[in-house]
């Protein structure tokens, strides 16, 4: 069962990526009401903790100088491009960069096993293209390796945040490769996020049965018995004739 929900989470991973492709990793476009295109800085996630919030924001930034830092004629590249230049030793200074920069900082997310697969995987394929003399570094500047690695772990950190919101009986990924609220402090709260109290989500009904108790102390005591059931009790009490009554009846 647990193999089975590994790869239906797998499918719905995958399908939400081929939105994705080597874009600026830190920043994000759009269109103002002036049709003029701007850029911003891409916004996290909802429902991850402060360390994946803080882990991803670190990917993303490195992510967009070793890939994106500058631009030259419309095309824009990286670190990555100019060390790459240097034949052999650049190509190797690359690979080591892209890994301890990007992979290792996404490693502290506690990411599955599989993904860190395929962001080595893409590593190595940079790794392999930059080996041929001017047109792999070409074909580096365009692959991206380290933007497409960011954008996993941006995928991979939204679809354990939107799990993370929601209701356990409602969650449809494997806990174990997920891992809703990952590197959460025990006294952290998730905006986003509603928190379960010892009376139930935002009381209950021995909390709003204490407001009718406070609401009866503040209100003058009627004149005169009453067989009545008062609404400013408790929900478990119940108004029984005084002994006194009994007797004059």
């Amino acid at each position: 069962m647990s193999n089975l929900a590994i790869k239906a989470g797998r499918k719905l991973f995958e399908r939400n990526l081929e939105q994705y492709q080597p874009a600026d990793p830190m920043y994000e476009t759009y269109v103002d009401k002036k049709g003029r295109e701007r850029r911003r800085r891409r916004e996290v996630p909802p429902g991850l903790s402060k360390r994946d919030a803080k882990i991803l924001k670190s990917v993303q930034r490195r992510a967009h100088y070793l890939d994106k830092g500058f631009s030259l004629c419309g095309l824009r590249f990286g670190w990555t491009f100019i060390i790459g230049i240097i034949p052999g030793a650049g190509d190797v200074a690359d690979a080591t960069l892209n890994y301890l920069l990007v992979v290792r900082k996404a490693k502290q997310a506690e990411i599955p096993d599989w993904l860190l697969r395929r962001m080595l995987l893409n590593n190595a394929v940079s790794a392999a293209v930059g080996f041929i003399p001017f047109v792999g570094d070409v074909v580096l500047a365009m692959y991206k390796a380290n933007s497409r690695n960011a954008a996993l772990l941006e995928e991979f950190l939204r679809i354990r945040g939107e799990e993370f919101l929601k209701a356990e009986q409602e969650r449809v990924q494997n806990p174990q490769t997920v891992k809703p609220g990952a590197g959460r402090e025990p006294e952290e709260h998730v905006p986003g996020k509603q928190e379960r109290t010892g009376t139930g989500f935002g009381g209950g009904w021995f909390r709003r049965g204490s407001k009718g108790s406070k609401k009866a102390k503040g209100k003058a005591p009627a004149a005169g018995p009453s067989n009545v059931p008062s609404p400013e009790r408790g929900r478990f009490v119940e108004d029984v004739p005084s002994t006194t009554d009994n007797g004059r009846q």
